[in-house]
């Protein structure tokens, strides 16, 4: 029989929201587990340190939980060994490598996607923007549903992390008139009022909005 563990070392990316995805599980494990300790480490992945392409150019999903994955099976360097990951179950592979397993899924916020006009903007749907109008989206998912509905609009990838891609909407000098983005994202950071609207006709990610803790395979403690 194991035994249960004092201590979980959590491991997630660096951004601001990631941080508090982290945060949210943490307090959960220890609201649930009195006895049991947690600290969080956060790293920047791949997937956050490359800018200047889109996701589906250069790795996909798997940019985002390599480098953690790794020491999920050892420590290396000044890095402790971690005993969790927790991330944005919409951005884990299908398949995980066989050393690792879903432990769990986390409570699940708003799947929907959200446009974000700029701020200022008198406008509030994607209806009512000029033809020609620029469309920030790095998902090729979220592109090729509107482009037939709005084929007027035009749609680029805008990367970064949630504040680096709101900071590049309102700009002046960038062309962006709206974002459109995970709601779940904005409402855990404390953004839901960057929210113009909700997409409720478009498909949204597969696990969007909630949060899949990825452990060990067979690791009886966790």
């Amino acid at each position: 029989m194991s035994v249960a563990p004092t201590h979980i070392q959590i491991g997630g990316r660096k951004s601001k929201l990631a941080v508090v995805q982290s945060e949210a599980v943490k307090a959960a494990i220890e609201a649930k587990f009195p006895s049991i300790s947690c600290s969080i480490l956060a790293l920047s992945t791949l997937g956050d340190k490359v800018q200047s392409l889109p996701l589906y150019a250069f790795g996909g999903k798997s940019l985002w939980t390599k480098e953690l994955e790794v020491l999920l099976l050892q420590s290396i360097d000044e890095y402790p060994q971690l005993d969790i990951i927790v991330h944005s179950l919409k951005d884990m592979p299908t398949n995980l490598p066989e050393e690792f397993e879903l432990g769990c899924i986390f409570h699940r916020e708003d799947p929907r996607d959200a446009i974000v006009m700029k701020a200022g903007s008198p406008y509030k749907s994607l209806a009512e923007l000029p033809d020609g109008s620029i469309v920030g989206t790095s998902s090729i998912r979220r592109s090729s549903q509107l482009v037939k509905n709005y084929p007027k609009l035009k749609f680029e990838s805008v990367r970064g992390n949630l504040q680096t891609r709101l900071g590049k909407l309102d700009d002046p000098e960038n062309e962006y008139c709206c974002l459109i983005l995970a709601s779940a994202g904005l409402v855990r950071v404390g953004l839901g009022d960057r929210i113009t609207a909700n997409l409720d006709d478009m498909y949204y990610a597969v696990g969007q909005g909630a949060l899949g803790v990825e452990i060990r395979n067979g690791d009886e403690k966790i």
